[in-house]
């Protein structure tokens, strides 16, 4: 197959030692210098790595960043590697699209399945409670292993970052577009990603004709939830209320949130359209850094 002799030379089995045992994934070059892209998951809690490519060349190597919150994490190897991957764009894939999974299942490297887009734009829940978007959803086989292995499409380009098995016939994987291309090369150069935090939880409700018409949208994004202290709870946020538009961009749903908690919004004035009581409510919002334990 085309593909596997396009990605597979650069698809690296990884060893991983921690203090709780050993364990393994996949890893994929993704430039010159010799970085590459694994699962952050995978390199957890790492106190030595080594990575093994199909041409027999095995290596130390060390984490150079990684983000929980996006489940993506750089390395660097030891040793020069093979050449980089190219890197396609997962928002241009369509459901019923062909894709290849490489990666290492079960110790077992390069191994190669193909499969389908399922459905795109699946959210995958990480430990800090926060989602992942866009997920893309495959029933190419993938095992244990295989997590931050490459998943390609029919050009052999680089479209996702095998992150779970959520079941039989059902991967899932991080997808590369925009968002993930900057949190990676936010990681190769600072390490870590910045993001910022209001301290509400909400969920999507919709909106009655009034208030749709002046909100612009049919849903918005209702505060279940207000950490004491938090900038929102500092601002007058209250449970109950319906979240309309952050900086002036609608917020019609906990994601739409979630994706304005950029770095630069940390420590930044925002105002916050509330409908509270059958009126609108304007609050002024300045987010805090994001904590991740």
């Amino acid at each position: 197959m085309r593909v596997a002799q396009i990605v597979l030379p650069s698809v690296a089995a990884v060893s991983v030692r921690t203090r709780q045992g050993a364990g393994a994934g996949s890893a994929s070059v993704i430039t010159s210098e010799g970085h590459l892209l694994t699962s952050a998951h995978v390199v957890e809690g790492a106190i030595g790595l080594e990575v093994a490519f199909p041409d027999g060349t095995v290596a130390a190597a060390s984490v150079i960043g990684a983000d929980p919150l996006s489940d993506l994490a750089v390395l660097r190897a030891d040793v020069d590697t093979p050449p980089p991957l190219t890197m396609g764009d997962a928002s241009k894939l369509g459901v019923g699209q062909l894709v290849v999974a490489l990666g290492n299942p079960r110790g077992f490297s390069g191994s190669v399945t193909a499969g389908i887009v399922s459905a795109l734009g699946r959210s995958l829940p990480t430990r800090s409670g926060r989602v992942i978007d866009e997920v893309i959803q495959t029933d190419a086989a993938l095992n244990p292993g295989n997590s931050g292995g490459v998943l390609a499409d029919s050009a052999g380009r680089m479209v996702g970052v095998n992150t779970a098995v959520a079941g039989v016939g059902l991967g899932l994987a991080v997808p590369i577009n925009a968002t993930t291309r900057e949190i990676i090369d936010t990681l190769r150069a600072s390490g870590r990603v910045r993001r910022a935090w209001l301290g509400i939880a909400g969920s999507t409700v919709p909106l009655g004709p009034d208030v749709a018409a002046k909100a612009g949208s049919r849903v918005g994004m209702q505060v279940v939830s207000v950490v004491p202290e938090s900038p929102a709870a500092v601002a007058g946020a209250r449970v109950g209320d319906i979240v309309l538009s952050l900086d002036g961009v609608t917020i019609a749903d906990p994601t739409a949130l979630q994706r304005r908690m950029v770095e630069g919004a940390i420590g930044r004035r925002m105002e916050m359209t509330l409908w509270r009581n059958g009126a609108l409510v304007d609050v002024v919002v300045l987010p805090q850094e994001l904590r991740v334990r």
